[in-house]
């Protein structure tokens, strides 16, 4: 399914500006919830959605494409301290949106009790494949919470991500809820595509959203999934994958077997670059 199956329902959802949503719930400082969600049952949870949602609209637009380069050391810090389940953890990225041409550069930090704090730098498009102009922004991001890799250290770009994004707003809490498809990960010359899942995330203060809810009535409950550190992962089997095992082997069907040492036809013999192209399916 394509995000051409969501349009109509889009259609019918009172929209919102990009200014109005910053106003109510910009939630720099928020608890994440994410879910993967089968791409055909998007459909009907937008039209449950429909009375108490208004939808991001800029231009008559409704869906926006997004890429996002990250960053990490040359020893993978920022992934390590995902994958051993490090209180405090950094991600830095940029965030092109590919529509209007505009880049960020982002640091989120991740602290006691799932709080996530983000911090934005407006960018340079050209510059979205380095960190160095912005250098002293990330080191000054990660100094306040003693994080990060130092500034002697270099910070490469290690993963691509590309997407579609719908965004919600939920006047009623000031909460917010994205929803991803057409995931595509790109790492060297190693391609992942992600079809038949979408990435729907709740963006709240703390408490649970009538999103929540609703997905938790459904059946779905929050799922481990990093889109830097989940994809790194399903791409490069060398690495250490234990928070996001069993999303890898329900969703990233693909890349399961090779880690239990099961050939597989998508995989290739080299541990760093698995397959140059693979579809990943939902189970």
């Amino acid at each position: 399914m394509t995000t051409i199956a969501i349009t109509p329902v889009l259609a019918r959802i009172a929209p919102v500006s990009l200014a109005e949503l910053i106003e109510r719930a910009a939630l720099q400082t928020r608890v994440d919830r994410k879910y993967l969600v089968p791409t055909e049952a998007l459909p009907r949870l937008l039209e449950q959605l429909r009375p108490s949602a208004r939808v991001l609209d800029i231009d008559g637009e409704r869906t926006f494409r997004y890429e996002s380069v990250y960053f990490d050391t040359p020893g993978l810090d920022s992934y390590h301290c995902a994958a051993y389940r490090r209180r405090r953890r950094f991600k830095v990225r940029t965030r092109t949106y590919l529509d209007s041409g505009q880049c960020w550069l982002e640091v989120k930090i991740s602290g006691a009790r799932g709080n996530i704090t983000k911090h934005r730098l407006p960018y340079h498009v050209r510059d979205c494949g380095t960190v160095r102009p912005g250098r002293d922004f990330v080191d000054e991001a990660l100094g306040r919470e003693s994080l990060g890799p130092g500034a002697d250290s270099a910070l490469d770009p290690v993963l691509v991500t590309d997407y579609h994004r719908t965004t919600l707003l939920l006047p009623a809490t000031n909460s917010r809820v994205t929803v991803d498809t057409a995931l595509i990960w790109r790492a060297s010359d190693s391609v992942l595509r992600l079809p038949g899942v979408a990435v729907v995330e709740t963006k709240s203060t703390s408490a649970a959203t009538p999103v929540d809810r609703l997905l938790w009535q459904e059946g779905l409950r929050p799922a481990r999934i990093s889109k830097y550190a989940t994809g790194l992962a399903a791409l490069r089997l060398d690495l250490p994958d234990a928070p996001w095992r069993r999303t890898l082997r329900r969703h990233f069907r693909a890349a399961a077997p090779a880690r239990r040492g099961t050939a597989s036809p998508l995989v290739s013999a080299t541990s760093h670059s698995p397959r140059t192209e693979q579809e990943a399916s939902c189970a």
